[in-house]
Formats: structure tokens, sequence, C-alpha cells
């Protein structure tokens, strides 16, 4: 793993804290506010009955409540009579007002209430409430009509004020969480990041270091030729130093790869034309290898890239294709225009036939020296590393390729943006 793919990592577990931080935030803040609702509705429900029922039993049992005992949840949360302000009028089936009432400490005179009382009438409910006040509507069996009005105000505000307390602690929890969390991810993945750094610049100097004995060993082997002529060991210790060197290029290659992986240098590129001129490279070789090179490309596709890393995804995909399609086998090659989430991109799409890839992993067919050939048969000059550097190239691209196997054939999808 690389530095720029630590930092994406670290903003992963960035973007999820935060997130995670809101929902249980949101969660305990709406748990408090809802339970809130719900104790001091059934107050003010409460005490619309028990006026409504008998305001002389009311009047009797309104005593101030004593504080509960602390641990004494069930008391605690249990009703009781709101102690504001109520006004209950009476009215006869013709609608005229016969009685009125208040409570002691009532606060607007019966003209503004007696107002409200009359709207509430004409509502045609039995319960809820209007501006300030809640209130139940009482139908009688002697055709009369109560109106019980409680001054619920001092409720209503500290319902507001929990709610704007709740929001704005969680506003300034998640912004502390969001500073702490980025400070502190910076700081855990540092000896990662330099952990990286020192991977590649290890990979660097040994595939430099190794160039060394590599051509000396070759030169040897040439001058043992020379003097005592060619022989199957001989020729054996070439084609491995050829190997070996080869290998340690496409080593150089991936380090190289993940150090560029900054996108200074990319422009719009017409993608069409530099697949189709990579496609039609790798048709000879197909040929004399008797399989059949198609393409289906679609002209005049533009995307914002790296010339020759498009270029080099489509050679190495194709080179894959071209070694492991069975005999007499088709390759097809094929880039489309795509889109997913609002973003537009093209899609690439390298398969040949397969038939023995059924039952074979292929998600780990991007890992570095993997090879389905449990022998590591040398013959057809793999190393396993190609599809991984194809992978790294698609991560610069803000894409992803992905392998799949169907009706014998096995296919590289490339999605790029």
């Amino acid at each position: 793993m690389n530095a720029k793919e630590i930092q994406k990592l670290r903003k992963k577990f960035i973007l999820i804290a935060t997130v995670s931080f809101f929902l249980v935030t949101a969660f305990i803040g709406s748990f408090i506010n809802v339970a809130n609702y719900v104790v001091t509705q059934q107050e003010i429900d409460w005490t619309l009955d028990r006026i409504s029922e008998d305001r002389d039993t009311f009047d009797e049992e309104d005593e101030p409540r004593k504080p509960p005992n602390a641990f004494a949840v069930g008391e605690i949360f249990a009703p009781s009579y709101q102690r504001n302000s109520f006004y209950q009028f009476t009215y006869d089936a013709d609608g005229t007002e016969t009685a009125y009432s208040a409570s002691r400490g009532n606060t607007f005179p019966k003209e503004s209430v007696s107002a409200v009382a009359e709207e509430i009438r004409n509502l045609q409910k039995d319960r809820g409430r209007y501006d300030r006040y809640s209130f139940k509507v009482t139908h009688k069996d002697d055709g009369t009509t109560s109106v019980v009005l409680l001054d619920s105000g001092i409720v209503l505000y500290s319902r507001l004020r929990l709610a704007y307390a709740s929001v704005g602690v969680g506003f300034v929890g998640m912004l502390i969480t969001v500073i702490l969390v980025v400070a502190l991810s910076k700081k855990a993945i540092k000896p990662e990041i330099e952990n990286s750094q020192r991977q590649e610049q290890f990979l660097t100097n040994v595939s430099h270091e190794l160039k060394t004995p590599l051509a000396v060993i070759r030169s040897n082997t040439e001058m043992q030729e020379m003097t005592g002529g060619e022989t199957e060991w001989t020729q054996s210790t070439i084609r491995q130093v050829d190997r070996m060197n080869s290998l340690i290029q496409n080593l150089v290659m991936i380090t190289k790869s993940r150090e560029m992986e900054s996108k200074s240098g990319t422009e719009k590129i017409d993608v069409s034309h530099a697949v189709a001129q990579t496609a039609q490279d790798f048709q000879s070789r197909a040929e004399s290898e008797g399989k059949t090179l198609t393409q289906q490309i679609t002209p005049g596709l533009e995307l914002t890239a790296d010339g020759s890393k498009i270029r080099q995804l489509a050679m190495l995909l194709l080179d894959n294709a071209v070694k492991y399609c069975d005999e007499n086998g088709t390759i097809e090659i094929r880039l489309e225009p795509f889109a997913k989430r609002s973003r537009k991109g093209v899609r690439m799409t390298v398969s040949n036939d397969y038939a023995a890839g059924k039952d074979v992993d292929y998600a780990r067919f991007f890992d570095r020296f993997y090879r389905e050939d449990k022998s590591h048969n040398i013959d057809t000059g793999g190393y396993g590393i190609g599809l991984s550097i194809a992978e790294s190239i698609c991560a610069q691209q803000n894409g992803s390729i992905r392998a799949a196997w169907r009706d014998g054939r096995i296919s590289f999808i490339c999605e790029l943006f």
C-alpha cells in the first residue's frame, strides 16, 4: 500500500468516524427529545382529563410535587399535573357560554381567552393545541359542551430549548470529533507512509543492485560459449538471466507507477485512438499464434488521462489475453461510453476464450506474483504482476478493474473516469 492509498484509507476512516458519531448523536438526541415530548404531553393530557372530569378534585390534589428519589426512575418519568394556568368554559346546546372558571394563577384576561375558546370550539376537534394552549373539548349527555384550555407555553419553550441545545451540542461535538480524528489519524498513518516509502526505495535499490551480477553472469556465459562452444547449459543460463532482467524491469515498473500516481501530466486524449492503435500492434502477434483478435471500439471517446498509461493498460490486458487464450481461440477488445452516478467515463473490456476458467478464484488475479498455474510454468513468460500493474493504473484513473468468466470466456472489465 503506497502513500496515496494510505491517504485514501485515512479519508474513508474520517468519513466513517464522522458519520458514525453523527448517527449515534442523532439517535441519542432524538431519544431524549422524544422521551421529553412524550412525558410532558402525557402530563398535559392527564391534567386536561382531570380538570374536565372533576375540577374540585383537581384543586384538592393540586399540591407541589415532592422531589423524587434520584434512583426512582419510574417516579421521575411518572406523569404529574402541569402547574400552569388553565381556563374552563361551558356552553349550552345553543352555543351560549353558561359558565367560566380559571386557575388561581391565570395569566390572561377572560376576554382574550374566550376568543380562543370560541376558535377552538369551531375546530371540531376534541383534543389538540392552539397557539400556546393545549385544549380538550368534552360533549356531555345533557347537551352542554366543556372547553378546557391549559397554558402550555412554558412546556413548549422548554421543548424547543432542549431541541436547540441538542442540535448545538451535537454540532459542536461532531466538529470536535472531526478535528480530533483528522489530527490523530494524520499522526497514526505517518509511520505507515514512511514504511511504504522505505519499501519502495528498497525495491528500487534491490532491482538496481541485481542488474550488475546478472550482467556479469551473462558476460561470463557468453565468453564461455566463445571459448568452449554453445551448450544446452549455457543457453539455459542466458535464458534465465534474460528472464531475471525482465522480472527486474517489471518490478521497477511497479515502483515507478506508484511514484508517478500524480495526475499533473494528464490531458484530454482520444482514448479510442490510443486503444485501437495498441490493439493493432497485437494483431500480427495473435495471428502468428493462431488466434483471432477483434475490435469493437466506439470512435471519438475522450478522457482526461495520461495517454501512456492508457496504452500501457491496453497492452497489459491484450498481452495477458494472447498468452492465456485457448488454442485457435478468439480475443476481443471493446471500448464504449460509460456512466455511473452522474460521472461519465469509458469502459474497456478485454476477453478471450478460456475453457478452464470455471472454478478459478478471479479475485486473486490481481495479487502480485499470483498465477493460476500452480506449477508456475514459465513457457508463457508471465510473472503474475501484469494484472497488478493494470489494477494500479485503473486506481490512478479513479476507476476499477474486475475479472469475470462466462460460457468459456474470461473478461477483464475496466471502468475509467
